[in-house]
């Protein structure tokens, strides 16, 4: 009789913004399946941390800083040798039109959506080619295919992640890692609890699923994404949206 492990075993994965909603379901996902978790927020990650029977480092630091990230890979390589797995999660985005929106609302919203994609994979690419085996994912937003007033800022740094998954793709592939996007539509989260009901419902209507995305939904794509049955996978922005975003 074959006993199989679990599918994320002898594996290190990082993940920013860990401390709730979408990257709390991330984290927990991945433990689940096996996975070491280094949990990375602005604030502590105990509630996540306390959530996981496994090993995990609770580490803080601003995703956009390159120190940070180096001194965050040295505190991962005392504890648990290196790093197999990244997901970007962390982000901002509030609605600001064009009239309002600043140079300085600009450059933060592209340092923390887009710049510490770039920083992740300056980090720890080396590494991962060393052991010839990685995963990165990195969260965009199916908001660059939808109408929403005031997301100019948002929307062009979500479709910069597209564009830096499939070039980063295409520069690491032959050393066994892959690197992939997951669009997920408005979630069920902290930050969209205070909707009106009457807003979440239609947004419902744009979508085959008529229900918001949880974070578990989320993560699961997450969880597919880093496994080796997506080995095969790479350079891709897939949609996780209840069927919002329209194929074109």
């Amino acid at each position: 009789m074959t006993v199989l492990k679990p599918s994320h075993e002898g594996r290190v994965a990082l993940v920013t913004g860990a401390a709730r909603g979408i990257g709390q379901a991330i984290a927990l996902k991945l433990a689940g399946h096996g996975a070491k978790l280094v949990l990375w927020d602005m604030d502590e990650s105990q509630e996540t941390a306390g959530m996981i029977e496994g090993a995990n480092l609770i580490v803080t630091g601003d995703v956009s800083s390159a120190a940070d990230w180096e001194r965050i890979d040295r505190e991962v390589q005392e504890r648990f040798g290196g790093t197999d797995i990244v997901v970007n999660n962390a982000g901002m985005g509030s609605p600001k039109p064009i009239d309002e929106l600043d140079i300085e609302l600009w450059r933060k919203t592209f340092s923390i959506n887009l710049d510490a994609h770039f920083l992740s994979a300056k980090q720890f690419v080396p590494q991962m080619r060393a052991k010839g085996w990685g995963r990165f994912v990195n969260i965009s937003s199916n908001s660059i295919g939808l109408a929403i007033p005031g997301m100019s800022h948002y929307m062009a740094s979500k479709m910069g992640v597209i564009g830096f998954v499939r070039g980063l793709a295409n520069d690491v592939a032959a050393s066994g890692i892959t690197v992939n996007a997951v669009l997920p539509s408005i979630t069920n989260t902290r930050l969209t609890q205070d909707m009106p009901e009457e807003e979440k419902r239609r947004t419902w209507e744009t979508q085959a699923i008529k229900r918001f995305a949880e974070p578990s939904d989320i993560a699961g794509a997450i969880c597919f994404l880093t496994s080796e049955d997506a080995s095969f996978i790479t350079g891709q922005a897939l949609p996780v949206d209840g069927g919002q975003y329209k194929i074109s």
